[in-house]
Parts: structure tokens; sequence; C-alpha cells
């Protein structure tokens, strides 16, 4: 009886061994057939777990290992590949002239803004010029002043002018009393030609005109007519639009390279055949902390005054030739976390690499991070492998990520 008891607990042990055994089996035979997959390369979302053709397109599957590590790694097949036009160039340095543009609005030189302004108390009896943007000409007359200090300071250069062809002492006195009341006239701002008119009259008059003594368009009348002002007063601007600022913002990245009478090539929307050369005058020291931009201003000539302020330009500044890594702009992945190109390890075979970038201009990307020079970067289809990567992670393939 105790025979019999052993051969059955016996039997039972094997029996639950090999059940064991099979269930092992079993599951590995499953958990192998969950890390393979076969998938088609223009339809990703097409998964099966056997060959065959796409359902959609109706091409070969191919055969796909799930990635269940943390490698920044992917492999490809070759198909793989050439439907991403998936290309590599080797890292190598090579020289740029960096040239960036910058949109900015043309204004006044406030460098040539000249004002005129009241050279004694009185009234304003007419205004001559009345309106904004009209062109002064030099000696034109611009406003007409009622002044009783004038009054008087002519009244006095006539009678020391009479008063030369007395006789004796009275004549050679009237020579001092004439230059020192000239001078006053002058002071107030009257021309040799009219102080040398009063001469000729026989009373004074209280009105005198005044006349610009430079050319320039009008930027601002400060005062109408019948106004009175104290000596000093200003009466309008006239600015000069023979020289014109440029004022824009440029990439922090350049602020060591950037230095006063830099050249600039300037462009117009409103004439997109023109091309002036322009100068920087003006680099602000302080940085703006939100944009992360620099101001900067250009002097922009403008002799045929056909530029206007407030026109919209297009500033190209060109750089200082410089030596480094550069690759072009859809080589570098932009995430919102990080950025990063795909460097070739062997055929087939990709991984990510973090990078910080430098300059950018004219396509390329300037290349900052030490890099290994034996390795190749993916120069085209730097996004279609990111996207598979991703795709592979379990991730939205598009999530993240700045075009």
């Amino acid at each position: 009886m105790k025979v019999s008891r052993k051969i059955s607990w016996l039997s039972l042990l094997v029996f639950v061994l090999l059940l064991s055994c099979n269930s092992k089996s079993k599951d590995a035979h499953l958990h192998s057939e969950e890390e393979a997959y076969y998938t088609c390369s223009m339809d990703p979302q097409v998964k099966e777990d056997k060959p065959g053709k796409c359902p959609i397109c109706h091409m070969e599957l191919t055969l796909m290992k799930k990635d269940k590590d943390q490698s920044n790694e992917i492999s490809l097949s070759d198909q793989q590949l050439k439907l991403g036009n998936i290309t590599t160039a080797p890292l190598v340095a090579s020289q740029a002239s960096p040239e960036e543009s910058y949109n900015g609005i043309l204004a006044v030189n406030q460098e040539r803004i000249k004002s005129i302004s009241s050279r004694a108390m009185g009234r304003i009896e007419k205004l001559y010029v009345k309106t904004e943007g009209d062109f002064v000409q030099k000696n034109q007359a611009v406003y007409q002043l009622y002044s009783e200090d004038l009054a008087i300071a002519k009244q006095d250069f006539l009678a020391a002018f009479k008063q030369l062809s007395m006789p004796g002492n009275f004549g050679k006195n009237a020579q001092n009393i004439l230059a020192s009341a000239k001078e006053k006239l002058l002071f107030y701002g009257l021309s040799p030609k009219q102080i040398e008119a009063i001469k000729t009259q026989k009373e004074v008059s209280p009105y005198t005109t005044f006349y610009s003594t430079y050319s320039g368009t009008v930027s601002e009348i400060a005062i109408t007519e019948g106004s009175y002002v104290m000596e000093g007063t200003p009466i309008l601007k006239l600015a000069d639009l023979g020289s014109l600022w440029l004022e824009t913002q440029i990439n922090v990245n350049y602020a060591k390279k950037l230095h006063l009478g830099q050249k600039a090539t300037l462009s117009f929307v409103d004439y997109p055949n023109q091309v002036v050369r322009a100068q920087v005058i003006f680099i602000n020291p302080e940085i703006d902390p939100n944009s992360r931009l620099l101001f900067v201003r250009m002097e922009v000539p403008n002799p045929r005054l056909d530029l206007k302020p407030g026109m919209q330009a297009i500033a190209r500044l060109k750089m200082t030739i410089r030596k480094g890594i550069f690759v072009p702009v859809d080589a570098v992945i932009r995430d919102e976390n990080a950025t990063f190109i795909w460097l070739e390890k062997s055929h087939g075979v990709f991984e990510n690499v973090m990078v910080t970038t430098g300059v950018e201009s004219g396509g390329m990307v300037e290349i900052t991070s030490p890099l290994d020079s034996d390795k190749k970067v993916v120069i085209t289809g730097a996004y279609a492998i990111n996207s598979e990567y991703k795709f592979r992670k379990g991730k939205d393939p598009m999530a993240g990520m700045k075009m």
C-alpha cells in the first residue's frame, strides 16, 4: 500500500514539472512574438504577427523588433532608409560668413533735426509754414513776430546810423553805438540784409519776419498764430531726410561679432529693386531680457529723398568669417526639451546626440558642442528617423517638435 502511494506522488510531481515546462515554453514563445511584429514603412499603423503585404498600399511588410530598452539608438532597414530619404555626411569643420536678415523701420535721424525758436519775446503774428511734412528751403520766410523789444533795438540802430553824419564827438560816438546796436540785432536773429534795410526806413516797424537758415522737412510745429512766446520758445522743427536711421534688433549670438561702423545691406518692401548700404552707428549695451535681442541703429544715406520715415526695411548683416561645424537646418531636431542631431554609428544604426547651436545663416546651423569626428551626421531625413524613434517608444511622433 505504501509503495502504491509513493508511485502516485511521484507521477503527480512529474506531471506538474512537465506542465510547468510546457507553460514556460509557451510564455517564451508568446513573449518572443510580442517583441517582434511586421509593419509597413509607408503605413506604420499597420501591425501584423506574420509576414505579408500591407492591406493599405500592398507593399511587403518589414520585420520589426519592439524597442523595450531606454536606448537612444534606432535600427532601420535598407527599405526604410530609402523611403525616408536618409543621407549622411562626415562631421568636418568648414568656414562660413554668417549673414542674418532682420526687419526694421526707417526713422528720422534725430541728429539731423534743427529747431527754429523765437529769438525775442513777442506775439506770433503770422506763420508761413503750417503743415507738418512741408519742405522748407533755406532763406524761406517761416514766421512774423510782433516784438516791442525788437522795435526798440531797431530804433536804436536807426538813430545811431543817423547820428553818424553829425560833427565832432557826436559822429565818433555814433560809430560805437551803431556797432553795439548791430550786434544786438544779429543776436535777435536778423540777417545782415535785414539790418542794412533798416537804414533806408523812415520809421521802424514792430513786425519782423524771420527766415530759415537751413533746409529741411517740417517734422513738428509747436506754436500757433496769435500765441505769445518768450525768448527761446520752439516754433517748429526741421528734419534733414538726406540721412535716416534704421532701428532693428539682432540675435544675441551676434553680439560679440558686431561692431560700430559695420556695413549692412538694406532692401525695402516698397522698392524691391533698390539696395542701399548702411552703417552701424549705435549698439545698445543692454540686451532685452524678454526677447534676448540686441537693439541696433544704422545710418542710411538718402540723397534722393526717395526713402521715407516709417518704411519697412530688411537689413542683412554679414559677420566675420568663422570656422566650425555647420550642418543643414533640417538636420537639427528642436524638441521642447532639447536640441539634438542624429549620428550614424553603423549602417542603418543611428543615435541621437544633444547639442548646443550657434549662429544660423544660409540654411546652415553652427554646432558648438564637441562631437566625434569619426561619425557621420544625418543631413536629410532626420525628422523621419525621429518620428520612427518616437513611434517605437510609444510616443506621438509629432509631439514636442518645433519645425
